[in-house]
């Protein structure tokens, strides 16, 4: 092989370690949820509906999935309900809330740092009539109490509130929200997403209405969540037309993934366990980002009782954060700005913003979550990358939103677009205008046909690979070198009617340099 084309795949490729810090976002399914969902896959295919055997076992197995999620919540087997995710849960409580209790009385009031599923849900339901109203939060993201107390009143029928924050961590002061929503004989709703496996939850002893749950933020498949409805409160199903889930959830049962969820459950315990060695490799990587970083600020709250033992959101001034983690991602290291649900949106956290940060220190944040396979190497490989980057001693390249391509950029003269798109992916769609084009496992071959005194911008189809090559640009000296994040797919997405007008105008095929 060509020692060139070597030294450009050892670029590309990069064989450093690869250390996942995105746990709140979503974690590895573990070894027994494994197990549990093969046997189910390969000789528990019966319809839990049905009388016969093969259908008997299958619903066994359904009641005790439902019997191990029970005992991690602390609840009733009969108040939990199966549903496709946590966000299906959040828009049931909500959507039936509000139905049965629009002609009575007409007020809902939330956190201003709720799940998208929560706050998205809650801007539908003002436009079919619903007042909504947010108490503050402080520096902290902790609940006001008083202010809460101030705002739930005769005309509340709801109160939402998470648990724990999935982008801080944040753990609120559930028992007396339960007490201020109830004395105005309100009901609560309670995320718990975040907080199932990391803390203990006792939903009885809070006397909670609503909970949601997620299996994949607990080692468990994605594609099921969990609602708790306590005995006695108020629901309606938000789907229709079957008897399962004792009728208040229409659809034949994910069994797999249900099983998957109750193995998933059965492992509270040892995590909760675990939960000391996760605050002291998050202590650990604290000390080492503020060596690294001397001015950076730590959002999450610094009293470990309230705070989630895995979550730190750190901001470094002077740092953008698509930056520090193309960067991060680059050398193998996996962390966010936020929730991943929001991911290629190019606005401030929600979240970070009502705790008091500008927009510009938002974009300086990124969220670290730890997981039970973090380890102190881990933890230092991981402050090391950053270190490096934010002193200045690593390479970096710029990143740009899809929203901020726009018509002046895409047609500056000073701005050279590189399209690195595999051929398979130029036949699918067409690309940016005035793009050229190069064949990506062969960067090195056009070099010099590379302006070196233009803003080069990279794009692939989804921002993976242009990274990769962007990176690659840098390191041979190109140093005005951008990466479109997300790639063409989120610029078409953000930018549509861009794309429909410009899309694949004035594109040229580079030819490999001669004798090189």
């Amino acid at each position: 092989m060509d020692i060139k084309y070597f030294a450009f795949l050892q670029h590309l490729l990069r064989f450093d370690r690869q250390v996942y810090l995105d746990h709140n976002a979503t974690t590895p399914v573990s070894p027994a949820v494994r197990r549990k969902m093969n046997q189910v896959l390969t000789s528990r295919y019966g319809n839990p509906s049905s009388f016969y055997g093969l259908g008997r076992k299958s619903a066994q197995m359904l009641e005790q999935a439902r019997q191990a999620v029970a005992n991690a919540i602390h609840a009733d087997p009969a108040e939990v309900i199966f549903t496709g995710c946590a966000s299906e849960s959040n828009n049931a409580v909500l959507q039936s809330a509000a139905a049965q209790c629009l002609l009575h009385k007409k007020k809902i009031v939330s956190t201003p740092i709720e799940h998208p599923s929560i706050l998205n849900t809650l801007a539908y339901l003002e436009t079919q009539g619903v007042r909504v109203e947010y108490c503050q939060v402080d520096g902290q993201g902790r609940v006001v109490l008083a202010d809460l107390a101030q705002r739930v009143d005769e005309d509340t029928f709801l109160v939402c509130c998470m648990l724990a924050n999935n982008e801080t961590g944040v753990i609120q002061d559930l028992p007396a929200v339960t007490k201020i929503a109830h004395a105005r004989g309100a009901r609560l709703l309670a995320d718990c997403v975040q907080a199932l496996g990391k803390i203990p939850i006792d939903l009885h002893a809070w006397e909670v209405d609503y909970a949601s749950f997620s299996a994949h933020k607990l080692y468990g498949p994605k594609g099921v969540g969990a609602l708790y409805v306590r005995q006695g409160a108020p629901f309606t199903p938000l789907l229709h037309g079957g008897h399962q889930e004792s009728g208040l959830r229409a659809g034949t049962e994910s069994l797999h993934n249900i099983v998957g969820f109750g193995a998933a459950c059965q492992e509270v315990d040892q995590l909760l366990e675990e939960a000391g060695k996760l605050r002291a490799l998050k202590r650990e990587l604290v000390e080492r980002l503020r060596r690294a970083s001397p001015d950076c600020v730590v959002n999450s709250p610094q009293d470990e009782a309230e705070c989630l033992p895995n979550t730190l959101s750190i901001t470094f001034p002077g740092v953008e954060n698509s930056g520090l983690m193309g960067m991060l991602d680059f050398r193998g290291v996996a962390v966010s700005a936020g929730s991943a649900c929001s991911t290629g949106e190019d606005t401030p956290s929600h979240v970070l913003k009502a705790i008091g940060l500008s927009d510009q220190a938002a974009r300086q944040t990124i969220r670290i979550s730890l997981g039970r396979r973090t380890t102190a190497g881990d933890i230092r490989y991981a402050a090391q990358v950053a270190q490096e980057y934010i002193t200045g001693r690593a390479s970096f390249v710029n990143m740009l939103a899809p929203a901020q391509l726009n018509e002046n950029i895409l047609f500056d003269p000073n701005t050279f677009i590189l399209d690195v798109r595999p051929p398979v992916d130029r036949k699918k769609s067409k690309g940016l205008p005035n793009a050229h084009e190069v064949n990506p496992l062969h960067v090195e071959d056009y070099l010099k046909q590379l302006p070196r005194d233009k803003q080069i911008l990279v794009y692939c189809p989804g921002g993976g690979l242009s990274i990769m090559i962007a990176y690659y640009l840098q390191a041979k000296g190109f140093r005005r070198v951008t990466n479109l994040r997300g790639g063409l797919d989120a610029w078409k997405k953000r930018r549509g009617d861009l794309f429909e007008k410009y899309a694949g105008q004035n594109v040229s095929v580079l030819k490999p340099d001669a004798g090189d």
